[in-house]
């Protein structure tokens, strides 16, 4: 009989916490051997602990958040001994959220509305380093896969730039020392690659697929 997988949770929230420390209590060849509420707190006991695996809220509260608590965890360094598999457990699934947790190092992403069985199941596959994700995360991953990121050329690029800085059209013309109609120019055809028709929205969606670097 295989060694019970040695669990960490990490969720601010202290209800949802220990309704899933109840739920995974008695969940066969599962032990849950920590419990932490804040991401610094996740990442001290992850060091401590040695967990086979963290399961990771991303929104949490004071300090940093989940993500970034994800990526301190998975490249802690060696002499650590081997890090544990990080599974984030999330209401939110945004393509911005999905993205940057992947990014660092979370080996699945589950919704909190999966059934019990599920996040069972998807606990013993991050032990064993296989991702899973939940059904719209999955979609999603796979829509954002087969829909590449708008080409932006490097003029438009600097023209972005400028825009999530809050700059105006005057300002952005006379920093990158080109006419106010160039800068129009341009914005029309950055609106029209990533689908906005606002300042705002050029900015959210840049951001959400990381263009500007």
């Amino acid at each position: 009989m295989s060694d019970p997988v040695r669990l960490l949770v990490c969720d601010d929230h202290v209800v949802v916490r220990a309704g899933l420390l109840a739920l995974l209590g008695s969940a066969p060849g599962i032990e849950v051997v920590g419990e932490a509420g804040t991401g610094d707190e996740a990442v001290a006991l992850a060091a401590k602990l040695t967990p086979d695996v963290v399961l990771m809220d991303l929104q949490l509260g004071e300090g940093i958040d989940g993500v970034e608590a994800t990526r301190r965890i998975t490249t802690a360094p060696p002499e650590a001994g081997p890090h544990p598999h990080v599974l984030v457990l999330t209401t939110y699934d945004t393509d911005a959220d999905i993205t940057r947790a992947i990014e660092a190092g979370a080996t699945g992403y589950l919704l909190k509305a999966e059934r019990p069985e599920e996040l069972f199941a998807a606990i013993q596959a991050a032990a064993e380093g296989r991702t899973t994700l939940s059904s719209p995360v999955a979609s999603r991953v796979m829509a954002r896969m087969r829909s590449p990121r708008p080409s932006l050329t490097d003029r438009e690029r600097d023209i972005l730039g400028q825009l999530a800085q809050g700059l105006g059209n005057r300002d952005i013309a006379r920093a990158l020392f080109i006419s106010e109609a160039t800068v129009k120019t341009h914005l029309g055809r950055i609106y029209d690659k990533l689908g906005v028709d606002t300042r705002a929205g050029a900015v959210a969606v840049a951001k959400e697929q990381r263009l500007l670097g």
